[in-house]
Parts: structure tokens; C-alpha cells; sequence
């Protein structure tokens, strides 16, 4: 006594550096000259081909109002189509009860990141599916209302026609809704001679708008941040490396260094380049994130459990010579076990290893009963009766 142990555990330990900087794309505004009542027809990360429907613009309210009932009319006799087609068996409900529950947690995870445009379109997707379970259930004679629902779209549509103007995309590309104006004064040419203090003054143009949105053209993406010159060289020694940004993004990204500017006051704007999750990226711009140099796993333990202990180490010639190892003491029955380790990391409070060991009954593994402070302590005292 006194005796504390601890449990240790697999662990993740990023080596990182912190960021500020932009998110960059090749990105060409929508012209927005028409006038009148503005539908858009695309979500937000939608690819779309040279000369695709991007939105819709409507003469007067009432043009839009009989549009809407078209779409709703349209919803509703796909989804009898659907129930008339399929069969009605254990097999088909299930999976409708499936693709229910998969678009429930689609829908929660779309609020919970505040994404609003998806949870729209996801929300519609529920709506039409539980409208399908519904009917499984009901088993009513869907031929007389599929007749009556295809006659009413008919005619809506001869009042519809030409009652619309057609926006259409120049290029093809991901669609986004949101301006910023950044659009111009940001691009893949622009930042790569840019100097930090330039970074710091790059200010959106005003005089960019669209209601129409955007498109973003060709596979990548980059972020242009100023970094102290010892981190630039850091990340340029690791080789691969990837971004975390602060939010919007689930998953690390990689990315790879594509130039440094130009030094000034110790300071560098480096561009890294990412060709992958472009559509993820389409609403960020000004953006804090970590470039992660490297990730090393191990098992945590406190770093007073480390210890220096001195051993007999006999080599091939029979010589016995005595050598300092570290390890960590572990509770293995009733008895403290020496377990030799590699140290990888050294943290606040705690250190990542690795078992040094390949000696069965000394080698570290995560669940390890470790101890962390005890008196007198050497390989095989007996501290638990």
C-alpha cells in the first residue's frame, strides 16, 4: 500500500496543426436576368450535364401555385403505381419498412449537422414512402383513383404549358445554391501567388449575386491557409497529409501540398489540394481546420505507471550485461508483472505504447490491469492475496 491500478486502453493520438484559411473551387455564377417567380429544381451537391433543367421561372403565383399541384399529383400516382406493381408480400413490406427506417435517420442526422436542404428532400422521400406502407396496409382498389388522379394531371399540364421559362446549365458541374462572392476574387489561379497578408485582406465582391446560384467545375478543390515556416516544413517532411475541418465535414480528407507562396514575416499561404467529397464541400468557404501530419496507435496509460527498471540481459556469447528498460508493471493474478514497452507519444498526463516484448505473458495488450503507484515494486512480488 497503497496500491492504485488503472485499465489500459486503446488509443488515437493526432499530431496535427491548426489552420485558418479558404475553401476554393473553379466556380461559374448563374446568370440571373429573368424575372418573376423562382424555382429551382436541383439540391444542393447535384452534379448536372451541359444544358440540365437548374430552375424554373414562373409568370405570377398562380403559374408557380399550379406547378406545385402538378409535382404533388405526380408524387401521388407513383406511389399507387408502386403499390398496384408490387407485390404485396412479407418480402415487399419489409422493405418498405427498411427504406423507412434508413430515411428517418437519414432526415435526424441531415438537423443534427443543419442541413437543412437535405432534410427537405429526405423529407420528402419519407413522406412518400410512408404513403406506399400505408396502402399495403389499406388494400384498396387503387385502379378507379389511378384513372381519375392521371385525368386530373392531364389537364393540369395543358393549363401549365408555356407557362414556365426554362433555366438551363452552360456547363456541366455540382450545383450550389449560395453566392458569397468569393467566387471571383478566390480561384485555383489566384491563390497560388498570394503572400499571408493578402490572404488576410481577400474581402467578398458585392457585386456578385445570383438567386440562380452556381456551378462548380472539375474535380477539385483546394484550401489556401498561411502557416508559420517551421509547420510548413513539418508538413512537407510527413508527405501525405489530410484536413479536419471544424464543422460540415464528418471524415478526415486528403489532401496533398500543391505550392507554397512566397515567405513573409515567417509566414507562408500554402495551397493543399483534395480530388475527392467535392460535393460535400459546395456551402463552406472561410474555414478553421487541422492538418494531421501523422496518427499513431497505441495503448494509454498514466505516464506516472511508466517505469525505468534495470535487467540482466544475456547475449549469444553467454555474457550477462545489465540494461535500463522501460515498461509498466501489470496485475496479472496475484502478482506484479513487468511488461516491457516502446514509448510512441508522450501527452498530458499520459503516453502511448507499445508492447516491446513478444514473450508470451509479457507482451502489453488493452485490458491490462496497470499499475499506476505502488512501494517496492519488482517482477513477480506477490501483492494481492
Amino acid at each position: 500500500d497503497p496500491l492504485t491500478t488503472t485499465v489500459a486502453y486503446a488509443y488515437t493520438v493526432d499530431e496535427t496543426i491548426d489552420a485558418s484559411g479558404y475553401v476554393v473551387r473553379s466556380e461559374q455564377v448563374l446568370e440571373d436576368n429573368d424575372s418573376g417567380l423562382l424555382r429551382l429544381a436541383r439540391v444542393e451537391g447535384e452534379r448536372i450535364s451541359v444544358g440540365g433543367t437548374v430552375a424554373s421561372v414562373y409568370a405570377d403565383q398562380a403559374s408557380l401555385d399550379l406547378q406545385s399541384r402538378i409535382d404533388a399529383l405526380e408524387a401521388r400516382i407513383e406511389q399507387l403505381e408502386y403499390v398496384q406493381s408490387a407485390s404485396l408480400s412479407y418480402e415487399a413490406s419489409a422493405k418498405l419498412d427498411s427504406q423507412i427506417t434508413q430515411d428517418l435517420l437519414a432526415v435526424r442526422a441531415a438537423l443534427a449537422s443543419g442541413r437543412l436542404d437535405t432534410v427537405e428532400s429526405r423529407g420528402s422521400e419519407l413522406r412518400a414512402l410512408v404513403m406506399k406502407r400505408d396502402y399495403t396496409y389499406s388494400g384498396d382498389d387503387l385502379d378507379g383513383q389511378l384513372e381519375s388522379l392521371r385525368q386530373e394531371l392531364k389537364d393540369l399540364r395543358r393549363q401549365a404549358a408555356g407557362s414556365a421559362r426554362r433555366i438551363s446549365a452552360p456547363v456541366s458541374g455540382l450545383y450550389s445554391a449560395v453566392v458569397d462572392g468569393y467566387e471571383t476574387v478566390l480561384t485555383p489561379e489566384s491563390i497560388q501567388e498570394l503572400t499571408p497578408s493578402q490572404l488576410s485582406a481577400v474581402r467578398a465582391d458585392s457585386t456578385v449575386r445570383s438567386h440562380v446560384g452556381k456551378l462548380i467545375l472539375g474535380d477539385s478543390w483546394y484550401y489556401a491557409a498561411a502557416l508559420r515556416t517551421g509547420e510548413i516544413k513539418d508538413i512537407q517532411e510527413a508527405g501525405s497529409v489530410s484536413l479536419r475541418f471544424s464543422k460540415d465535414v464528418a471524415r478526415d480528407l486528403d489532401v496533398t501540398v500543391q505550392s507554397v507562396g512566397w515567405e513573409e514575416n515567417g509566414r507562408s499561404v500554402v495551397v493543399f489540394q483534395g480530388k475527392y467529397d467535392l460535393a460535400q464541400l459546395t456551402l463552406l468557404r472561410q474555414q478553421s481546420a487541422e492538418v494531421i501530419l501523422n496518427t499513431m496507435s497505441g495503448i494509454r496509460v498514466p505516464q506516472e505507471a511508466l517505469r525505468v527498471v534495470p535487467r540482466t540481459v544475456t547475449d549469444e556469447d553467454g555474457r550477462e550485461t545489465e540494461v535500463q528498460t522501460t515498461g509498466v508493471y501489470c496485475v496479472v493474478g496475484v502478482t506484479a508483472v513487468f511488461k516491457p514497452v516502446e514509448v510512441l507519444y508522450s501527452g498530458e498526463g499520459f503516453v502511448l505504447l507499445r508492447s516491446a516484448s513478444t514473450r508470451a505473458g509479457r507482451i502489453l495488450r488493452s485490458g491490462d490491469e496497470v499499475i499506476v503507484t505502488a512501494r517496492d515494486l519488482y517482477d513477480g512480488k506477490v501483492i494481492r492475496e
